[in-house]
């Protein structure tokens, strides 16, 4: 295997060989354990949504009144069985070698391949994004409604919002690499990936450094609610989260004109709709790029310095030339998705990846598979900044294509810039192999990293 860059004097394509690692050579060894054409039993399986995971039944959504079962001839799989979870990504590869589209027990059915995930996405009219029992502000919504609250909070992403917090995201990631212990292993994800993603987003929002911690208790008990599949628990662990905002607001509403100049504080004041979002949309939204980012971010920082640890060559050439470090970053996080799914809901009677889709049938969309398709991008493990990068679905694609995605091409590049110019080398703990994460998560749970600084002489 190579890794071809572009990163010559002139431009020409570098080519990089890269040891062929176990994820390649068991490929073809799981693809009759994980597509079948068996009946689904009928229990209840989680499926992701922006802030917590909820079994798909008929109700909570409008296009349910005519809910029907999916067409019988689609292949079913077990996104939760022990062959995926050993390796979530290689598991996807085999699917979508075999099985355009596949139903889990929980009545989701998956797609796997790029040119159905874009059919999905881009057609809102027959793929509904209102599919949860929750209110999602405005990712689980269609247009004519989701139209004014897109607008409404798209300024918050625009260039001059970048630019204005590019030195504090800069000087946040600079602080925390120079505070992080050097020259012996770390657990990198709960060390720094994680502490980083929760610094950065309170940083965005305006919010107190007093948050960092109770943020962080709940984002662990968030994940092992969302593990448990148990409703009530997941309940109250969202009732929890929204207190927590609704808390922030009273605060600020009692400062009057004292309160500060964030994010947070301006979106309270925000008119474009007419008039004033109500505390039901404002937790909505914050909670949307509270959950969502704290979990992506944190999930992208260690694919990427993973990434980096394995494969010396690019390392090295993300020194020597970083100005390639901003489609390094988008290429690493295509063949290693940090989001796994997005969820839709049809609105009619559609043919999709070759199967006849009833109304009612739920969609699982497998960013982590479409990105990765061979009839796309060829060899999905090449490591290649040649790509045209309209083909990445990283942040989606459509009318739901990610908003904040320049804030979180931001982050990224400030933590990774900060990291490779802090450190004289990024290594893998030999002794402590990484643990993957478990679906509907992606990443790592567990991550070895020696950041290596030499003493000046």
């Amino acid at each position: 295997m190579h890794i071809k860059a572009t990163g010559g004097r002139h431009g020409y394509p570098i080519f990089i060989p890269v040891v062929p690692t176990p994820r390649d050579r068991c490929f073809l060894t799981i693809i009759d354990q994980l597509c079948v054409r068996d009946a689904a039993p009928q229990e209840s399986e989680a499926a992701m949504t922006d802030t917590i995971l909820e079994a798909a039944t008929e109700a909570g959504s409008p296009h349910s009144a005519h809910f029907s079962r999916p067409a019988s001839d689609i292949p079913t799989w077990q996104p939760r069985s022990a062959e995926v979870q050993r390796d979530q990504i290689a598991a996807y590869d085999a699917m979508r070698q075999r099985c355009p589209v596949a139903r889990s027990d929980a009545g989701y059915t998956a797609v796997f391949r790029h040119a159905d995930a874009l059919t999905v996405v881009n057609d809102h009219a027959t793929f509904s994004s209102a599919v949860s029992r929750f209110p999602s502000v405005p990712n689980g919504m269609d247009p004519p409604e989701h139209t004014p609250f897109r607008a409404l909070i798209e300024p918050y992403f625009d260039e001059r919002h970048m630019a204005e917090f590019a030195p504090t995201c800069h000087q946040v990631a600079r602080t925390l690499v120079s505070s992080t212990p050097t020259n012996i292993s770390i657990e990198f994800i709960s060390e720094f990936a994680q502490i980083f993603a929760l610094q950065i987003q309170c940083a965005w929002l305006g919010w107190p450094e007093s948050l960092h911690e109770p943020l962080r208790q709940w984002t662990l008990k968030n994940h092992r609610a969302t593990l448990s599949g148990d409703r009530t628990e997941q309940a109250a662990v969202a009732t929890e989260f929204d207190d927590t905002i609704r808390q922030l607001l009273d605060v600020r509403r009692a400062a009057g004109g004292t309160v500060p100049e964030d994010i947070t504080a301006h979106l309270m004041r925000n008119e474009s709709l007419g008039r004033r979002l109500n505390d039901e949309e404002i937790v909505s939204i914050l909670r949307n790029w509270t959950v969502g980012e704290l979990g992506t971010i944190a999930a992208s920082v260690g694919i990427l310095v993973h990434y980096l640890a394995a494969h010396a060559s690019v390392q090295s050439l993300l020194r020597q030339a970083p100005e390639h470090l901003p489609a390094a970053i988008d290429e690493i996080l295509r063949i290693h998705p940090p989001l796994i799914l997005n969820r839709r809901i049809t609105t009619r009677e559609v043919k999709l990846g070759g199967h006849l889709l009833p109304r009612g049938t739920r969609l699982a969309v497998l960013w982590a598979s479409a990105n990765r398709d061979e009839s796309v991008f060829g060899d999905p493990n090449e490591f290649r900044l040649d790509r045209d990068a309209s083909h990445n679905l990283l942040y989606g694609a459509g009318i739901h294509v990610c908003p904040g995605a320049p804030l979180a091409r931001l982050e990224l590049h400030a933590v990774m810039q900060a990291l490779l110019q802090g450190t004289d080398w990024i290594a893998l703990d030999p002794t402590k192999p990484a643990c993957n994460a478990a679906y509907p998560g992606s990443g790592f749970t567990s991550l070895h990293i020696e950041l290596r600084k030499h003493a000046p002489d």
